[in-house]
């Protein structure tokens, strides 16, 4: 399958939408989100919020409200829009299946919805959420090997067809509970350069893939595809040619079975911007884009549709954090002089990425006033701590130069849209963080 990139008049269609912010002469504002693109839950979070202009505006306009002291994210639905709409041109033959795990915010599953985009689901919570949406049946890969049988059984109660397998077990269940699915293999790829390695959880050895077709054909379940992937956070951009390379080398045994498969999932992985990992999306999509031309030449695999299933490159630099110093230590040494700053979300909240995907996020200064930017003065070393009353919560050890903040100023840590507030907690009774939105493109609000 050809994904056509956005062009001028497709960009005009979707930015003609009815248009819910209007622009102000009283400064920055916030106003309620419109009433048909409420309803979404994030948890306890409430996203009711929305507004005109900037992310810095929309901080402005945040901290500028009575008592503003609760941490919050602004998410920026323009970001998403320009990263869709770099996907389409660089990679023109993959469609997008976006990682609802990854940030299941229901407004950026609405963006992507309507711009064409499919969706990887993992759960049967996730299929709900995106059924919901509208989104067809068709355009959501089930892409979780180990299925627990009741979600198996509202999958194929909704017609969500396709969905992957790694193992004979699987199979058998596939057989049993959805005889109608189009089942993917999810073979092992090279992810030994990834942050997160998938492949230590997932993923049939090459050895075992013929075996594993033979056993399906025996079943009586439909193999359509080959799909891999090369691990959050994957550092290398030659794991993907490495792996498509071994996929085709599996499509050619199903070939040699009587089998031929129609669907090839290159997974996630993907940067998003500015990603820390310092692989650049620019140079992954020119080193898919070639290996699936060398391996699938589209004369030869007309047939073969391509997605893939990115998560961070969509939503990670769309959301920024901003949270409030609640309290702060001073520790003095012998001529030095050093703070420990206590902030309210940390590492059981937002900031849980830490642990799980292992991110070292960095702030930027955002004082109560509303001014943006580093404030000029002495550097301390300086460490940040989240709320909590346990002593790992802690989201950026000492050594961090800061200039003397005070109880009441506001940090704003950005590139926070991955992995993020779907993973957080509410332990010691923290609430989770706000969201404000705000649409740079004019793209859905």
């Amino acid at each position: 399958m050809h994904v056509t990139a956005i062009n001028d008049s497709a960009a005009d269609s979707l930015r003609e939408a009815p248009t819910k912010i209007k622009a102000t002469s009283g400064g920055a504002r916030l106003f309620e989100l419109p009433a048909d693109l409420r309803g979404h839950d994030m948890g306890d979070a409430a996203v009711t919020r929305y507004s005109p202009g900037s992310v810095d505006d929309a901080l402005r306009a945040k901290l500028a409200q009575s008592g503003a002291e609760d941490a919050f994210f602004v998410a920026d639905l323009g970001e998403v829009y320009r990263q869709y709409a770099q996907w389409t041109k660089l990679l023109p033959r993959v469609q997008p299946f976006f990682a609802v795990k990854c940030n299941p915010d229901a407004l950026v599953i609405k963006l992507l919805a309507r711009l064409g985009a499919g969706f990887d689901c993992a759960s049967k919570g996730e299929l709900m959420q995106v059924l919901s949406e509208g989104v067809s049946a068709g355009n959501i890969i089930y892409a979780h090997p180990c299925k627990p049988a009741s979600h198996l059984r509202y999958a194929a109660a909704q017609g969500v067809k396709l969905m992957t397998f790694d193992n004979a077990d699987e199979l058998e269940k596939i057989s049993e509970l959805h005889p109608g699915a189009k089942a993917v293999l999810r073979i092992l790829a090279d992810d030994s350069s990834a942050l997160c390695r998938l492949g230590l959880k997932f993923g049939a050895e090459p050895g075992s893939a013929a075996a594993l077709l033979r056993t399906a054909i025996r079943l009586g379940v439909q193999v359509v595809g080959v799909s891999f992937h090369v691990g959050s956070g994957c550092k290398s951009e030659a794991a993907f040619s490495d792996a498509v390379e071994r996929a085709r080398c599996v499509f050619d045994q199903a070939a040699a079975l009587g089998l031929q498969l129609s669907l090839l999932d290159v997974g996630g992985g993907f940067p998003g911007r500015n990603d820390t990992t310092g692989l650049d999306f620019n140079v992954v999509a020119r080193v898919l884009s070639a290996a699936i031309d060398r391996h699938f030449p589209q004369d030869a695999y007309a047939h073969v549709r391509v997605i893939a299933e990115p998560g961070r490159y969509f939503v990670a630099s769309a959301f920024s954090l901003a949270v409030n110093v609640v309290a702060r230590r001073r520790i003095e040494g012998e001529g030095t002089e050093s703070y420990m700053y206590y902030v309210n979300d940390g590492v059981y909240g937002s900031f849980n990425c830490i642990v799980f995907d292992h991110q070292s996020p960095r702030p930027r200064l955002l004082h109560t006033r509303g001014e943006l930017g580093v404030a000029a003065g002495t550097l301390f070393k300086s460490s940040i701590w989240g709320p909590t009353c346990d002593s790992i919560d802690c989201i950026v050890p000492s050594g961090l130069l800061l200039p003397e903040l005070r109880i009441g100023d506001w940090l704003v840590f950005d590139g926070m849209g991955a992995y993020t507030l779907c993973a957080a907690s509410r332990f010691n009774g923290f609430k989770l963080s706000d969201i404000v939105y705000v649409d740079s493109e004019r793209a859905l609000l």
